[in-house]
């Protein structure tokens, strides 16, 4: 799997914004990356040091879809992954500072 398939994209919440002054970094990664992979993306991409990484494996959330005339249809999104990493003191990644 290539580096630039492992991130998806930086979550920024008001809980990961907490988390950011702890220096730590939310991130959906790709559902077969785990933990070594994500080290590896964080750190060649944003040129920083970590010092873990933790995955969250997120579940679909169900739906209901009604439409007028039919009857209602249940469907389930897809699930996702999660990746909160620390880095190391003194370094920061500023394109998830909000």
């Amino acid at each position: 799997m290539e580096i630039t398939e492992i991130l998806r994209h930086g979550i920024v919440t008001e809980k990961t914004m907490k988390l950011q002054e702890q220096n730590k970094y939310t991130f959906k990664v790709a559902l077969e990356a785990n933990k070594i992979d994500v080290r590896r993306a964080v750190e060649t991409m944003f040129n920083v040091k970590v010092v873990s990484v933790n995955i969250i494996r997120m579940p679909g959330k169900t739906k209901m879809f009604r439409r007028k005339g039919a009857a209602p249809q249940v469907q389930k999104a897809r699930e996702w992954k999660k990746a909160i990493v620390t880095l190391q003191q003194g370094y920061t990644i500023d394109a998830l500072k909000a």
